[in-house]
This record gives C-alpha cells, sequence and structure tokens, in this order.
C-alpha cells in the first residue's frame, strides 16, 4: 500500500503497522493521531531488522578530519573510530582522500559519507567509506556548492547537508542517495544562511540548530521532513544562541552540545525530534568545547575533540535517554578541532 491507498490515517491508533513501498519496510506508529507525513505529535519509524552489533560488534562512531596537533595546528585527513559501547582511545581508521577541516558527515547503517569542507579553499567533494571495515575514503561525488561547516543529518537512505560556506553563508539543503555514487541534488532551504550549525534526526525528520552569520549567533532550530524535498520550517529554540556545536540523536531525543557565543559554552540541550517545541538543559560537557564532532548509538551519545581553550582529543559520552554530565570516555588519536563524525547506529537508522 502506499501512502495515497490509506485514507483512514486518522482512525490509525498508536502502534499501528503498515508496510512503506518506497523504502520496503514495516513502519510502526508513535504518538498519537495519524495525519499525512509526521505531525508534532506523532511519527511512522521504521522496523529494521539490521542491527550494527552484528556488523561491527556494536555502533560503531568515526571521526574524520580537522585541524590536528599542537602548538601550529595542521589540516589533517586522519579518520579514528570507536565503539560506542565500550570506553576507551581511538582507534586509526584510515585516511581521507584530502585533508580537510570543518567537513560535515552523515552515514546509513553501512556507508559513511564526509562532504565538503576547509582544504584550506572550501571544498564540494564527497568522500565515502564503509564503516563496518577500515580504509581510505573514495570519490562518491560532489555538493551543488563547495562549502565548509554546514549541518547534515540522514536517514537510513538519503544523507542531507544543510547551509555552511565561507566567506558568505549560504541556505542552500542538499541531499544524496546514500547507497548510490554521484553529485548531490537540491532540496530546499533552510530558514537562515549561516555556517557551523549542527544536525541531527530521527528516521523521518532531520534537525538543524545554531549557527551564525558573521557576528551573529542563532538559537535557531529548522526541521524537514528528510524523505520529501522542500524548505525547512521553524521547530524551536536553542536555550541560548551558539555556533560551533555539535549534536546527536537516538530515535526520538536530540541533544545539541557545546558551541561558542562569543565564549565557549558546555551545556548540553535536548529535543524530542517528533515534537515542536525549544530545547531544554541536559546538562553539561567535561570542559568547554566548540568545534567538537559527535555521534551516537540508539542510547548513547558521544563527543569529541574541540577547543576547550586549547585543542583536545577528549571524549565525553551520556546516556541519551536521561538527562545529566558527560563522563569521560576516552582520547581521540591527536588533539583536534573542527572535526566531524558519523556512526552506524545513530537516531535516524
Amino acid at each position: 500500500m502506499t501512502h495515497q491507498e490509506l485514507p483512514s490515517y486518522d482512525q490509525a491508533p498508536a502502534g499501528a503497522i503498515r508496510f512503506n513501498t518506497d523504502s520496503r519496510k514495516l513502519e510502526v506508529y508513535t504518538g498519537g493521531p495519524v495525519g499525512y507525513g509526521t505531525l508534532p505529535n506523532g511519527q511512522w519509524m521504521q522496523v529494521d531488522s539490521f542491527t550494527p552489533d552484528i556488523a561491527t560488534g556494536g555502533a560503531r562512531g568515526v571521526f574524520g578530519g580537522g585541524y590536528a596537533g599542537t602548538p601550529a595546528p595542521a589540516i589533517t585527513n586522519t579518520i579514528n573510530y570507536v565503539t560506542i559501547s565500550t570506553t576507551g582511545n581511538a582507534l586509526d581508521f584510515g585516511d581521507l582522500i584530502a585533508a580537510a577541516a570543518n567537513k560535515n558527515s552523515c552515514s546509513s547503517f553501512t556507508r559513511g559519507i564526509f562532504s565538503g569542507g576547509a582544504t584550506p579553499t572550501d571544498s564540494n567533494s564527497i568522500d565515502y567509506i564503509t564503516i563496518s571495515s577500515t580504509g581510505n575514503g573514495q570519490d562518491f561525488g560532489d555538493l551543488t556548492q563547495a562549502r565548509r561547516s554546514s549541518a547534515s543529518c540522514s536517514s537510513s537512505t538519503r544523507g542531507v547537508f544543510s547551509a555552511g560556506g565561507f566567506p558568505s553563508a549560504f541556505n542552500i539543503i542538499d541531499y544524496i542517495t546514500i547507497t548510490s555514487t554521484g553529485n548531490a541534488v537540491d532540496f530546499g532551504d533552510s530558514t537562515q544562511a549561516r555556517v557551523s550549525s549542527a544536525g541531527c534526526s530521527s528516521s523521518t525528520r532531520g534537525i538543524f540548530s545554531g549557527g551564525n552569520s558573521g557576528p551573529t549567533s542563532y538559537n535557531i532550530i529548522d526541521f524537514i521532513s528528510i524523505s520529501t524535498l522542500g524548505n525547512a520550517a521553524d521547530f524551536g529554540d536553542l536555550t541560548s544562541a551558539k555556533n560551533s556545536l555539535a549534536a546527536c540523536s537516538s530515535s526520538t531525543r536530540g541533544l545539541f552540545a557545546g558551541g561558542v557565543n562569543p565564549s565557549a559554552i558546555n551545556t548540553i540541550d535536548y529535543i524530542t525530534i517528533s515534537t515542536l517545541g525549544n530545547a531544554q538543559d541536559f546538562g553539561d560537557l567535561i570542559g568547554t568545547p566548540y568545534g567538537l564532532g559527535s555521534c551516537s548509538s540508539p542510547t548513547r551519545g558521544i563527543f569529541g575533540g574541540g577547543v576547550t581553550p586549547t585543542i583536545t582529543n577528549t571524549i565525553n559520552y551520556v546516556t541519551i535517554s536521561s538527562i545529566g554530565n558527560a563522563i569521560d570516555f576516552g582520547d581521540l588519536l591527536t588533539v583536534t578541532s573542527s572535526i566531524c563524525a558519523l556512526s552506524n547506529g545513530h537516531g535516524g537508522l
């Protein structure tokens, strides 16, 4: 059955199951009354038989690029990885095609995507890796616009890249089909042209938060329906305006951590992705990092690297379903800022 063949959506109870002929997967409805698309009080979520525990022994977090080393950090092509359910130091995964900082990233269960960034000039290139293995990045295609410091999110099939740029900020949103290779395609526009924002997602809804344009930082939270095309809409506000923050999510909750406005911020905010509304306080990071990377398993969020004000290799973690302060996880291979991260267990899968 297709969406159009379900005229009695408003009669379906929470827990209803359907077969989506587009994704070829079962979906279960969570929340209140059902309507076309995703409503603030409910959403269709995929029922999936895949688990990253089979592929990699646990959800794997992968960190790529950035400015590494001290006292004079240089742009790096290094890729690190960790097993999110454990604690410990990161291991070497391989290298990006080219050294770049301020890249953005997204992923499916099997494939990780790194796009854009500063090399030091802005790049439009997209790399991909196979998350369950180790090895170097390979060419995927190009963004519609060369840019750095975008926000990104993904479902199990589609990756979405929002805003970014230097010295001018863009409001562009691009998308790719992760299982294929090829150039990105126009999706729509964000509500505000900005750089250094952060993204996360459920299986149906993408979230983009924060960022800045020149000296002005924003507390904006936008959302999109990942499977459609169109412009982003207003979701609510962060607890404070900030840029250079990081984001991750479970299937239901999004977290936004760190950042700067104009001084560094160690706070973690959270939202319920299927609703609309303002973020609430979750807890604090270790230190006051900005320019950090973040990724997640279904239960745990991790945050690595950044500036505190010195560049750090620290990895923090939190339990997404609770609230509280971050705990030490281990260390990245090197001290690195302006790093990006992805996983094969995030909330969009």
